[in-house]
């Protein structure tokens, strides 16, 4: 039987900021082993953010855990911290034009395709990013109708995929 490579990537750390540059260089090796670089500099920024984020106001301790997971044409990376308060972006107008920091969420849902929190009770919470995948060739695309129940595409299917799944 002949399996597939995994597409997940676990670290649990203490955020510090002397291990977030170091989660931040393990997910670009990662994402380059699964051959996903024009994904890098984003996901670097995002995991960036987010750890500064539990760094900064995750209670009582700084631990958390960084997901990240391929799937399909979506790459999720997603934080989990031991601080069940949910993040907000401020949209306080009287907010300092200049200031230096304050900007992650901001951030993350600028250069993202999607992003958000999930509570885990007595656990904590996650917050997480999603980004797609580029179209890493320029060969034309067959695109597969809507699944029954999903209101999303199933999936995108490559031409040269469909000729070779014909062969025995």
């Amino acid at each position: 039987m002949i399996s597939e490579p995994s597409r997940h990537c676990t670290v649990e750390l203490q955020a510090l900021p002397s291990r977030i540059g170091q989660v931040r260089r393990i997910v670009s090796a990662q994402l380059r082993y699964w051959h996903l670089d024009p994904l890098v500099d984003q996901a670097a920024l995002g995991v960036t953010e987010l750890l500064a984020n539990v760094h900064q106001h995750a209670e009582p301790d700084k631990s958390c855990v960084v997901d990240v997971e391929w799937l399909l044409d979506r790459l999720t990376i997603s934080v989990h911290d031991s601080d069940p308060r949910l993040p907000v972006i401020s949209r306080a107008p009287d907010r300092e034009l200049f200031a230096t920091s304050g900007r992650g969420l901001e951030l993350i849902a600028a250069m993202s395709d999607s992003w958000g929190t999930r509570p885990r009770g007595d656990s904590g919470k996650s917050v997480w990013f999603t980004l797609a995948m580029p179209s890493l060739t320029a060969t034309p695309r067959a695109e597969v109708s809507s699944c029954p129940q999903a209101h999303e595409p199933c999936a995108t299917v490559e031409e040269d995929e469909l000729a070779g799944a014909a062969q025995p």
